[in-house]
């Protein structure tokens, strides 16, 4: 009981904040209608009453099963056979994850599962690479710097082609693929998996080898994406969004969390045909290699259950409720002719919102548990909030103006990169990690519907506007978090100067009083 009021307040100190910032909007652009206003609210319960259950249930089913199958991985002698199962795990939890079902429902022109299929081949071959990266014990920068030369080499292809190579309406989409695959049944599960496998390892770099696998199975399904741009073109302009549905009382507000199609019953299928590979696994491990016990079982069995109903209530009042509220204020406050106010709005909202991402606290939670507090999880919220907020305000920035997402992206990615040269390299691998993990449920059912409404009331093209702002929201905590990392180095290295100092006046201390002792005995 202790554990779910604890959740709860986490819960509701992530989520007020957004309520506020919506009320406050509502009652200054007073347009926004009660039905709407109301479907938000409720659906405001539902994310803080989803996320207090799903955390306790991700705690003690999810991280166990992740950390129990990266233990037996870590262990194998076997050179082939871990490789495999890394890779079918990754493409099993990739389909199994809502965001990417959200996104793919999203981007017009392409088959929906010719994209979850390619996104998830690509989580399942970088998941593979991921554990031999950790085996070989390679630093991370070493293979980041790398791939992200080559997605940006493939991203520039269409522009510097003149669209004759590729097309330039699926960049954003790529860049936005893979955010959304690190959710909040992928992000639990893996990072889990990462620090099961490094435990085996009894170097001094194991902890820091714990974190990279999220961040490597996001450059998948952008490389994959990516190469799809090059062979389809996208078969809609991109134009406006379809009209909202807009109840016109409390009662057919209520209604539309229980419609079939698109209310809760929606997602209580999704989330169990999400959660079928994930027990598949379960099952099987279990009776391969009977790694828990009788009360441990139990315990991963409730956990599934927590974690079912809490992912079912958070994302029916994600979708239901947040959605429909993002669109409609983005797009009213274009209307009310206070374009330049979607950069401050839209900064305040994304360093609040990212608050509220399930995936979030399981990346603060880790983060504190390997640096035994040395990081500490308000530090690591702080730079994530400040870097969402940035992002958002940029994305902003390119819905008014038309700018091109490709420069943004260069110099995004450049910054971080150079950056791992300079910092410890347990920050480069929270860093890289935390990017996948910000842009989670809530950027894909809030911010990117409030980018979406706005691009639609300004007449511009939304496959190029409007997506590529969960892709922003995943690229600057790689920059935040590292120049976190950068300023924590530079005052290790003044104590350490100043502990020098110190030692060597101690040490002349000593020897002139040393000097000074010999010389009176003569």
């Amino acid at each position: 009981m202790r554990m779910l009021f604890g959740s709860l307040k986490e819960s509701l100190q992530s989520v007020l904040p957004i309520c506020a910032i919506v009320l406050i909007l509502s009652i200054v652009l007073s347009t926004i209608s009660t039905g709407i206003m109301i479907m938000f609210l409720f659906g405001a319960l539902l994310v803080i009453f989803g996320m207090s259950i799903f955390t306790i249930g991700s705690n003690i089913s999810m991280q166990p099963l992740g950390d129990g199958m990266g233990v037996i991985i870590g262990k194998s002698k076997k050179r082939f056979l871990p490789i495999l199962v890394c890779f079918i795990v990754g493409i099993l939890i990739t389909i199994a994850e809502p965001d990417l079902t959200v996104l793919a429902e999203k981007v017009k022109g392409v088959n929906n599962w010719l994209l979850i299929g390619l996104v998830a081949l690509g989580v399942g071959i970088f998941l593979a690479v991921a554990l031999i990266r950790t085996r070989k014990k390679i630093p991370l920068a070493r293979i980041l710097v790398p791939l992200y030369i080559i997605v940006l080499i493939i991203a520039t292809l269409p522009f510097i082609t003149n669209g004759l190579v590729g097309s330039k309406e699926f960049i954003p989409t790529a860049f936005d693929s893979g955010g959304v695959t690190t959710g909040p049944i992928t992000v639990p599960f893996i990072m889990a998996l990462g620090a099961g496998i490094a435990s085996m390892r009894k170097d001094k770099r194991s902890g820091e080898d714990s974190f990279g696998l999220v961040s490597l199975c996001s450059i998948g399904p952008i490389l994959s994406v990516l190469i799809l741009s090059l062979i389809k073109k996208p078969d809609s302009d991109g134009g406006a969004e379809s009209a909202l549905i807009i109840p016109e009382n409390i009662q057919d507000a209520f209604l539309e969390f229980l419609k079939i199609d698109t209310g809760i019953v929606k997602y209580m299928k999704e989330v169990a045909l999400a959660f079928l590979p994930i027990v598949g696994m379960y099952l099987i491990f279990q009776l391969i290699f009977r790694r828990f016990n009788k009360l441990q079982n139990l315990r991963i069995c409730v956990g599934f259950a927590y974690t079912y109903v809490g992912l079912v209530l958070f994302l029916t009042g994600a979708n239901v409720g947040f959605m429909p509220a993002g669109q409609l204020l983005g797009g009213q406050i274009v209307l009310a002719g206070w374009k330049w106010a979607l950069i401050p709005i839209g900064m305040i909202l994304g360093y609040f919102v990212v608050a509220a991402e399930p995936a979030v606290h399981t990346l603060k939670k880790q983060v504190s548990e390997v640096t035994n507090g040395a990081i500490s999880e308000k530090s690591i919220s702080l730079a994530l909030s400040i870097g969402v907020a940035i992002s958002v305000g940029i994305s902003m920035l390119r819905i008014i103006t038309g700018m091109p997402i490709l420069p943004v992206v260069i110099i995004g990615y450049i910054i971080p990169l150079v950056i791992t040269f300079f910092v410890p390299p347990i920050y480069t691998g929270i860093a890289f990690d935390s990017g996948g993990v910000a842009s989670g449920p809530m950027a894909t059912t809030f911010i990117l519907p409030f980018a979406i409404g706005a691009c639609s009331a300004m007449g511009g093209n939304i496959l190029t506007d409007a997506f590529g702002i969960v892709a922003m929201i995943a690229m600057t905590p790689l920059i935040t978090i590292q120049v976190l990392g950068l300023i924590g180095k530079i005052k290790q290295d003044k104590m350490m100067k100043k502990i020098h100092r110190e030692i060597e006046q101690i040490d002349d201390g000593m020897v002139y009083y040393d000097e000074e002792e010999a010389y009176i005995n003569g």
